[in-house]
């Protein structure tokens, strides 16, 4: 009868023990998976989503497996959310093109995701029983055509609705995925460079080569942005300009070869320079595209060697910059996060550079900024519009294909992609810069949607010239080579200094005192255009170009005007949307870049503001500006 109770009591502490035993929650990143087959990562709406997410970029083509493994604790049934959405949702369409499975240890769920939703949110898979040890997940792309995962839940927890709300969203991420309160400590520099794009390149070493410690943080795994192979528009701008005729050395030691540089070289006063750029060209003559070129074109790993030799340079890719800290009006830290893990770092700093392109940083300590057109009362600008609106220049989704020796196919894309017909399709074979979208758009908050038009309009008239025009026959062996999923840019937001440059500053060559760099593109502004009968939204643009002669743009757009120790050097300098036209250029911008590492060692040296450069040492600036900071190959 003891013996009884004794069974009896202990089988009820067992019941007890496995009733209020806790459920078991695996939190995973979709971007962190260890090997992520033919899948990319997007972090361009981090801003928005405070996470990156894994995508198939297939043109058509599903992509190798995404794979990882995780350490299973209990045995049990397991609930499995996808954090997922259907992309060409918002446009009314059908067809899902962004199909993809979960397989769990091979097997894959009866679950299609990318499927249903407009919006981001979590997607049920059902259950899967699981035993304790590993176990291995793959992404299995079903059609080429940018299906998306942010997330996956795994949980014996049947009541757990994950939370989709981004409050919510993010203090569940950081409690599952065990992130501490604090950031890592990324370490304290004299220049801290957010974005590494031309113009952040050559910020951070200019002014590594003076002496800084400097931290350049690049929130893709490549450098370079626009003039990287993975949006592939080619460097523009004159370099090597009166009076500062050794600013731009820097820009062409980073700088790729290509033909596009045959009407630079017949403008260069140096006929020794000249005459090696025409022989590089003439042994490199693949290197023959401007605008979505081939990746090799953009000299992708010639930046990153670069940056890398640099022992005062300190580099961290993949980090995206989501926050900063002042004291006073002076910034004091940022912190970045991995757009693969989610980990986060916090960079301290003396100065600061915005080098985002989208004035993040600057937007983030409250700096003044700007986004579209000023009305013509408040600047008097001949190509200002009557009444100020948020009209700005787009974003490009470039593409190329080329011929091969046998025919190629390519599927069907009707259901979901922009329609065309033989009035409305482009009969191209590549898109260049023209291609470009969401002028009228928030080019931050609608960044994926923009992006997204783009790749619908590049399917839908790739599909309709290849596989039904009258003209298809000519497309037979041509197959769709390259589509950019990273957007190129051209106007956000533009951060203000002491001085906005306008267009009659340009066009009446204005003298400033505090003249640096030398801008030499004409006044190039861009706007939507409906061509063909087109009755959609536009995805082309036409260039209104007012040419100049060379100018000198005024230090003081350089810096902001109401936060005493950031610099800015890029697209969002501080100047009228007009304006913008001609500083915007890439080579121009790396000339910026240089100007900013320098003043940065002026700052240094005198313990000074970067107003206070311009207030009280300039000259130690123009001395500077005079010297070759680069080591051209010319």
């Amino acid at each position: 009868m003891k013996f009884s109770k004794l069974i009896l009591s202990v089988s009820i502490c067992l019941i007890s023990l496995v009733a209020f035993a806790e459920d078991e929650t695996i939190f995973l990143e979709a971007e962190s998976f260890s090997d992520q087959g033919g899948w990319v990562i997007d972090q361009q709406s981090m801003d928005v989503m405070q996470s990156a997410y894994l995508m198939a970029h297939g043109l058509g083509v599903p992509v190798a497996d995404a794979n990882t493994t995780i350490e299973v604790s209990s045995k049990g049934k397991y609930h499995i959310w996808v954090r997922t959405r259907d992309w060409t949702s918002p446009w009314n369409v059908t067809g899902s093109p962004g199909r993809f499975q979960l397989h769990v240890d091979g097997q894959p769920l009866e679950t299609t995701f990318g499927t249903e939703g407009a919006e981001w949110h979590w997607q049920y898979g059902g259950d899967i029983r699981l035993k304790p040890g590993q176990t291995k997940l793959s992404f299995h792309d079903m059609t080429g055509f940018n299906g998306r995962c942010d997330a996956i839940i795994l949980t014996t927890d049947k009541n757990l609705t994950p939370p989709n709300q981004l409050e919510e969203l993010s203090a569940f991420r950081r409690k599952h995925l065990r992130f501490p309160n604090e950031p890592e400590d990324a370490g304290e520099y004299d220049l801290v460079v957010v974005g590494g794009g031309i113009a952040g390149i050559c910020s951070a070493v200019s002014a590594a080569r003076l002496g800084l410690k400097v931290a350049l943080i690049q929130n893709r795994p490549v450098l370079g942005g626009n003039g990287s192979s993975e949006v592939r528009v080619g460097l523009s701008g004159l370099i090597y300009q009166k009076p500062y005729t050794n600013l731009g050395s820097l820009v062409d030691e980073i700088g790729p070869v290509g033909h596009w540089k045959f009407w630079e070289a017949r403008q260069d006063s140096n006929a020794v320079r000249s005459k090696k750029i025409f022989e590089a060209i003439r042994k490199n003559p693949e290197k023959k595209e401007h605008n979505a070129g081939l990746a090799s074109n953009y000299d992708d790993d010639k930046k990153l060697k670069v940056v890398q030799a640099e022992k005062n340079l300190h580099l961290f890719l993949n980090t995206h910059v989501f926050d900063a800290e002042k004291k006073g009006n002076r910034i004091v830290a940022v912190t970045g996060r991995s757009i693969v893990t989610g980990k986060e770092f916090r960079f301290k700093g003396n100065l600061f550079v915005d080098c985002t392109g989208d004035g993040t940083l600057g937007y983030l300590v409250g700096a003044d900024l700007r986004v579209g057109r000023e009305a013509k009362s408040d600047t008097g600008e001949p190509r200002a519009p009557v009444q100020a609106d948020q009209l700005v220049m787009g974003t490009s989704v470039q593409w190329n294909s080329a011929e091969e020796s046998i025919s190629s196919s390519f599927p069907d894309t009707k259901s979901w992609a922009v329609q065309f017909n033989e009035q409305t399709s482009h009969k191209a074979t590549k898109g260049d810069w023209d291609w470009e979208t969401g002028a009228h758009r928030d080019q931050i908050k609608e960044i994926e949607f923009i992006r997204d038009y783009g790749l619908r309009v590049a399917f839908g008239n790739w599909d309709f010239v290849k596989n039904q025009s009258a003209e298809k026959q000519k497309f037979a062996n041509r197959k769709l080579t390259w589509v950019a999923y990273i957007g190129g840019k051209r106007e956000s937001r533009r951060l203000l200094g002491d001085v906005i440059l306008k267009e009659q500053d340009i066009l009446e060559a204005k003298a400033y005192d505090d003249g640096t760099f030398t801008t030499t593109w004409g006044v190039d502004l861009h706007f939507p255009i409906r061509t063909n009968g087109f009755k959609g939204e536009e995805f082309q643009s036409r260039a209104d170009i007012q040419e100049i002669e060379p100018y000198q743009v005024p230090y003081r757009c350089l810096y902001s005007r109401n936060v005493d120790n950031l610099f800015m050097a890029g697209r969002n300098i501080s100047v009228t949307h007009v304006a913008l036209g001609t500083v915007r250029v890439q080579r121009t911008t790396g000339m910026m870049g240089e100007v900013i590492g320098m003043a940065a060692a002026v700052c240094k040296r005198n313990d000074t503001s970067p107003r206070g450069v311009y207030e009280k040492f300039f000259s130690e600036l123009q001395k500077l500006m005079k010297q070759p900071i680069g080591n051209p190959r010319w």
